[in-house]
């Protein structure tokens, strides 16, 4: 027989997922749809009663998102400017309804390569709390998502937070998504720009891309190629002759695999020059 649970407690819930196998049921935006007219085959936990995993709590050494953090909470939440490029994902993950009641720990158990989130959180350097009845445990968020809808979760395990340490939530930022039209779509590449800039120049660059590999990938010869340059016109110029090895687009009905590649370098030009003010942050095609 299915077993439908609803823990008010954290430990309750763990106690839970310890004893047997739980499909977890969060904001509901992708269970019910990846659901479809199938009958139930697995036991539900619900875990929308736990209000202890809902918040932003900033300590000494980092900035925590609760698992259950919407992605309004994200837009609505004063934060530094280094998470520019998440609140600007955030606005970009479904309809607005969607975004009231969808969570930032489920965007990433989803594990879709298109998943907005993703590429901001990267950028930050997040790495994400797993807990389970007897142990907590952190991993990088690049080890957390492994493969489309694959991750590192391990049976009576669930994710509690996201943190971001307080060194990475320094500088500016910006988010560019491409998609088909301007709402409510599936990007075909997004990218996310992180730069600290001192003195004039660039001390610091983080470059996340999506939807152009199996997982987001940061982008190293990019990041490279910035760092130590002034800050003006000539940074889109770098960008477009780095080299990006890690991106292995696909062709799919959205794009041509040349066509996101090429979109990739475009858009990761567009959000590093706006993570500075030299551009705009977002475009559509």
């Amino acid at each position: 027989m299915i077993r439908y649970a609803k823990p008010t407690t954290v430990d309750e819930a763990l106690a839970l997922l310890g004893e047997d196998r739980w499909r977890i049921l969060a904001g509901g935006t992708d269970f019910y749809p990846a659901q479809g007219a199938k009958p139930f085959r697995d036991n539900i936990l619900d875990i929308n009663g736990l209000a202890e995993l809902r918040g932003i709590e900033e300590t000494d050494e980092c900035w925590r998102i609760g698992a259950r953090t919407t992605w309004t909470d994200i837009v609505r939440h004063k934060l530094p400017p280094a998470f520019d490029a998440l609140k600007a994902a955030a606005r970009e993950v479904g309809s607005v309804q969607i975004q009231n009641v969808a969570s930032v720990a489920g965007n990433l158990c989803n594990a879709s390569p298109a998943a907005d989130g993703v590429p901001a959180l990267l950028t930050l350097d997040a790495d994400v709390e797993l807990r389970s009845a007897p142990a907590i445990r952190h991993l990088p968020l690049d080890a957390f998502v492994l493969g489309n809808r694959r991750t590192a979760l391990q049976p009576g395990e669930m994710v509690t937070a996201i943190r971001v340490p307080k060194r990475s939530a320094v500088g500016s930022s910006a988010f560019v998504k491409l998609g088909a039209r301007r709402y409510l779509v599936i990007s075909i590449a997004m990218a996310a720009a992180r730069l600290v800039v001192e003195n004039g120049v660039v001390a610091e660059a983080v470059i996340a891309v999506g939807s152009c590999s199996a997982v987001a990938r940061r982008v190293a010869g990019v990041e490279a190629a910035l760092r130590g340059r002034p800050i003006n016109e000539a940074l889109a110029d770098a960008v477009m002759s780095a080299p990006m090895d890690e991106l292995s687009p696909i062709s799919d009905v959205r794009g041509s695999a040349e066509y996101r590649q090429d979109a990739a370098r475009e858009i990761v030009a567009r959000a590093v020059c706006a993570a500075i003010g030299l551009g705009e942050s977002k475009v559509a095609a």
